[in-house]
C-alpha cells in the first residue's frame, strides 16, 4: 500500500523546480549565448515554446500514454486518465503524490524537446518548429519513455536508465542530428558565441539543476538520491578537467567554452548511471565522455558534413550513448540493485546496447519522417533573406543586440 512520505514529497517538489530551471533559464541561456546576436531571441524562444507545448501535451495525454497501467505490446501505454481525470490530490505514486510525479516527469519531457533546438538555430521556421515539437513529443518522446520507464519492452528486457540516457539524451541528440540533416547547412556556418557569459550562466543552471534531475530520479529523499547527486558531481568535474586538457593539447590554450562543454558531456554521460554506479565508476564515465564528444564535434562532424549548430548530437547524443553502455559495465548491485560487467553480469552490456540501438533507430527514422512531411507541406527552412538578416528581426520584429 502506498503511503505518503512528506520528506520524499518535499525533495521531489524541489527536484521538479530544479529540472525546470535546467530548461528555463538554463538551456535558453546556454544556447542563446552561443548563437549569433541576430538570432539570440529566436534561439531562446525555441526553448520557451517547446517547453510550453510539451507541458500541455503531457497533461492532456502524454503522461497517460507513457505511464499507463496497461501496455500495447510493450510499445505504448493504454491510457485511462486523459486530461488527468480521476487523479486527485490524494492519489499516490509510491510515497509521493501522483500529481507531483506527473509534474516531475513533465519537466523531463519539456527539457528533452528543448534540447533539440540547439541543432537548428538560425535556419528553421518558427511555425514549423511549433508543429514539429507537437508531433515529436507525441510520436517519439512518449513511446520511448514508455519503453524505458513506463513498463514497455526495454524496461521488461532489463535496460537500465536511471534519469534519461536513452529517453532524454540519446533521444534528443539523434533527433537533433536527423533534423539538422533535413535542414541542411546554414549559409554562414561560423558560430562565434555572441555572449559566452550567458552560456556560462546557462551551464551553471544546468549543473545546479542536474542535481534534481538525477537526484530526484530516486523518487525519495534517501541514500540513493544522495549517491546519485555525489556521482553526478564527480563525473561532471572530471569531464570538465579532461576537456580543458584536450583543448590545451589541440589549440594550445584552455577555453571556458571547452570547460562548460566538458561539464555538460559529463552530466549527460552519468545520467543513466547515476543510480547504479559508485564514485569509481563515475570517475571512469566522466573521464571517457569528453573524448567521445570531442571526437564527434571536431572530427565526425567535419567528416560527415552535417550542420549540428550547437553540437546537440556531439554532446548529448554521443556522451549519452557512452553513458548508457557504461551503465552496463559499472553498475554496482549494492547501489541500484543491478550488476554490470565488472560485477559478473556481461549480459547487462548487451541489454544496454540493444536499448541504445533501438532508441537510435526509432528516434532517427521517425524524426526524419516528421521533418520530411513538414518540409513537403509548409516548408521548414527560412528563406535566404531571413537567414542573412537574422531571425529576431525578420520573424519576431525584436532585437537581442543589447541583450
Amino acid at each position: 500500500m502506498d503511503i505518503l512520505n512528506t520528506g520524499d514529497t518535499a525533495w521531489i517538489l524541489i527536484s521538479t523546480i530544479l529540472v525546470l530551471l535546467m530548461s528555463i533559464p538554463g538551456i535558453a541561456f546556454f544556447y542563446g549565448g552561443l548563437s549569433k546576436k541576430k538570432n539570440v531571441l529566436n534561439t531562446m524562444f525555441l526553448t520557451f515554446i517547446a517547453f510550453a507545448i510539451t507541458s500541455i501535451i503531457w497533461v492532456v495525454y502524454g503522461y497517460q500514454f507513457t505511464f499507463a497501467d496497461a501496455s500495447f505490446a510493450g510499445f505504448i501505454g493504454i491510457p485511462t486518465n486523459l486530461l488527468l481525470n480521476g487523479i486527485g490530490i490524494d492519489s499516490l505514486s509510491g510515497s509521493i503524490p501522483t500529481l507531483l510525479f506527473i509534474a516531475f516527469q513533465l519537466t523531463f519531457a519539456g527539457l528533452t524537446a528543448a534540447l533539440i533546438s540547439g541543432a537548428i538555430v538560425g535556419r528553421m521556421k518558427f511555425s514549423a518548429w511549433i508543429i514539429f515539437i507537437a508531433l515529436w513529443v507525441s510520436l517519439v518522446y512518449i513511446p520511448i519513455a514508455h519503453w524505458v520507464w513506463g513498463g514497455g519492452w526495454l524496461m521488461q528486457l532489463g535496460a537500465l536508465d536511471f534519469a534519461g540516457g536513452n529517453v532524454v539524451h540519446i533521444n534528443s541528440g539523434i533527433s537533433a542530428l536527423a533534423l539538422a540533416i533535413i535542414l541542411k547547412k546554414r549559409k554562414d556556418i561560423s558560430l562565434l558565441p555572441h555572449n559566452l557569459g550567458y552560456s556560462i550562466l546557462g551551464a551553471g543552471f544546468l549543473w545546479f539543476g542536474w542535481m534534481g534531475f538525477n537526484g530526484g530520479s530516486a523518487l525519495a529523499a534517501d541514500g540513493l538520491a544522495a549517491s546519485a547527486i555525489l556521482v553526478t558531481n564527480i563525473a561532471t568535474a572530471v569531464a570538465l578537467i579532461v576537456w580543458v586538457i584536450l583543448d590545451t593539447i589541440k589549440i594550445g590554450k584552455p577555453t571556458m567554452l571547452g570547460a562548460i562543454s566538458g561539464a555538460v558531456s559529463g552530466l549527460v554521460a552519468i545520467t543513466p548511471a547515476a543510480g547504479f554506479v559508485d564514485v569509481g565508476g563515475a570517475i571512469c564515465i566522466g573521464f571517457i565522455a569528453p573524448f567521445v564528444s570531442y571526437f564527434g564535434i571536431y572530427y565526425l562532424k567535419e567528416k560527415l558534413g552535417y550542420d549540428d549548430a550547437l553540437d546537440v548530437f556531439g554532446i548529448h547524443g554521443l556522451s549519452g550513448i557512452w553513458g548508457a553502455i557504461a551503465t552496463g559495465i559499472f553498475a554496482v548491485p549494492a547501489i541500484g540493485g543491478a550488476a554490470g560487467l565488472l560485477y559478473g553480469n556481461p549480459e547487462q552490456v548487451l541489454i544496454q546496447i540493444i536499448s541504445v540501438l533501438a532508441t537510435i533507430a526509432y528516434s532517427f527514422i521517425i524524426t526524419i519522417i516528421i521533418a520530411k512531411a513538414l518540409d513537403m507541406t509548409i516548408g521548414i527552412r527560412v528563406n535566404e533573406k531571413t537567414e542573412v538578416e537574422g531571425l529576431d528581426s525578420a520573424m519576431h520584429e525584436e532585437s537581442g543586440y543589447n541583450f
